[in-house]
């Protein structure tokens, strides 16, 4: 009786002495936003027996790169099925990979909904577009989750910038996103005169659009690129600007 009391009560101390470490580990991983997938029976299923047991073993990474191969040869082989499924599996397994969940987007967004929508094998037009929508938002939502887990990553905010202006046509959240990525640390020096070429395009925003313009135009030579020119005198058009106000650069061809 008194030896299983001296068992209990190592525990208990040993427990306590952990606690505060453990703690402190936590909040020192959640502060860098260094969260991990789980191991537990969803991630079993989503990866497979062999995969879960590799992981549990510690071989995270080497079981995503094997799979990022394995997604990269059904890409070759146009299996669109296939390499959202692996794809998937890799960014749970590595979900501070930023490169797994750029290329997961690229390959739904750009290469599975170009895919659909020419598929021969559907011959009306609503449904391939239908199916070309789908694979957008699949390419969104790795991006969305991506961002999720790397919330510093000024990549994978540009990358969501560029599909909602490319694919979505949706000037706002390509604005939104722009500005986003350019108040990361490391962001390209674009992403600032991006953001607001997206905000010209933005129905009820041309004032705010040409202020900002106006601003970057005015900050030097470097500034005065095509698309700038050509947004300014556009805006400058639609809001009536007096005519000794407006710029006299042409644009460069």
């Amino acid at each position: 009786m008194k030896f299983a009391l001296l068992i209990v009560v190592a525990v208990l101390v040993c427990g306590a002495v952990k606690l505060p470490v453990e703690h402190h580990l936590l909040v020192a991983r959640a502060a860098q936003h260094l969260y991990s997938t789980p191991l537990d029976l969803n991630l079993r299923e989503q990866i497979g027996q062999l995969g879960f047991v590799a992981a549990l073993s510690g071989f995270r990474s080497i079981v995503a790169d094997f799979l990022f191969i394995q997604a990269h040869v059904a890409w070759e082989r146009t299996e669109w099925s296939r390499v959202l499924l692996l794809f998937r599996q890799v960014t749970m397994l590595q979900p501070r990979g930023i490169i797994f969940w750029d290329m997961a987007a690229w390959h739904m967004a750009w290469n599975a909904s170009v895919a659909a929508f020419n598929d021969p094998a559907q011959p009306r037009l609503a449904l391939r577009i239908k199916a070309q929508r789908e694979y957008f938002d699949l390419g969104r939502d790795f991006l969305e989750r991506g961002i999720q887990n790397n919330p510093e990553s000024p990549k994978l905010y540009e990358a969501l910038a560029r599909l909602y202006r490319d694919k979505y046509k949706d000037h706002a959240h390509a604005f939104e996103y722009f500005e986003k990525t350019a108040q990361k640390p490391g962001a390209p020096s674009y992403a600032k005169r991006f953001a607001i070429y997206e905000l010209s395009y933005c129905e009820g925003r041309e004032q705010e659009a040409y202020d900002r313009l106006r601003q970057l135009y005015t900050a030097g030579e470097n500034e005065r690129l095509p698309t700038l020119i050509s947004r300014l005198k556009f805006l400058e058009e639609k809001l009536n600007i007096p005519a000794e106000q407006r710029i006299v650069e042409d644009v460069k061809r």
